[in-house]
């Protein structure tokens, strides 16, 4: 029988950032249903890669391919990328003065179904249903629904509320982008708890992490290695205890974190 083509193909894709190439020949298949961890140190082009997949026009990619279910990702504007199914978790989330939470989450939630006609509009009170529903499980105060958007949340509250939106969104495939930065033991656990929660063969991840501590709690199909600007190795679970314990030095990075140019 044929083999399913992957959910997300990166073929040598490259991207630079004001002329400045940050990813250096990328090449990452994500299956449907898996959920992948990319570690690496700073700099090594982990967050450049995710905001380049959705579309930040800060990030230009200028040479490659990535294929979104079949499709040219590269080909479609941020917002068709979005309701095509991509969903990106910031690392620091903005703050919307003015839109609470909730109204953000309904007008998201009907633009994506407005955008593909596979979504069904949802009305008010089913709305009110399903996020009352999802709060819980991720142990949120119902206020925090009327409150502006991240306006005087903490570090891991903000977290929640990006966890609440993909919760809510239900993307195809989900780019966390180190979401376990700054976040207490507690707030850890629910955010991994969230992912391992959607996991399901319409359901895919990748998750950019400096650290194996979010992958205690969320256990990844792949792990793979990223050091200026590309994978340097890949491999399962383990792959990350060893990065815990060993670092990055057999990759040419120094002990504070420094990349050695090559």
């Amino acid at each position: 029988m044929p083999k399913n083509p992957p959910l997300l193909s990166l073929k040598n894709l490259h991207v630079s950032i004001e002329g400045k190439d940050v990813v250096r020949g990328m090449n990452l298949d994500i299956a449907a249903g898996e959920i992948h961890a990319l570690m690496g140190p700073n700099g090594s082009g982990k967050s450049t890669l995710v905001h380049a997949l959705m579309g930040h026009p800060s990030y230009t990619v200028t040479k490659g391919k990535a294929q979104f279910l079949g499709k040219d990702l590269l080909a479609l504007k941020p917002d068709m990328r979005a309701a095509a199914g991509l969903f990106l978790a910031f690392q620091y989330p903005r703050e919307l003065a003015g839109v609470s939470l909730q109204s953000f989450l309904f007008a998201s939630l009907n633009a994506l179904s407005k955008a593909n006609p596979k979504r069904k509009k949802i009305l008010l009170p089913a709305f009110r249903t399903l996020l009352e529903e999802k709060m819980k499980e991720l142990r949120m105060d119902p206020s925090f629904a009327e409150r502006s958007l991240n306006q005087g949340f903490s570090g891991g509250e903000k977290k929640k509320a990006e966890m609440l939106q993909m919760a809510m969104l239900s993307p195809r495939l989900a780019l966390l982008d180190e979401t376990d930065s700054g976040l207490d033991i507690d707030a850890l656990q629910i955010v991994g708890e969230e992912v391992e929660s959607l996991r399901s063969p319409t359901f895919s991840a990748l998750i950019v992490t400096h650290y194996a501590r979010l992958l205690d709690v969320i256990t990844p199909d792949k792990v793979h290695v990223m050091v200026r600007g590309k994978i340097v190795e890949s491999g399962g679970p383990d792959l990350a205890l060893h990065l815990e314990r060993e670092g990055y030095a057999r990759y040419g990075v120094t002990d504070e974190g420094k990349i050695l140019l090559r």
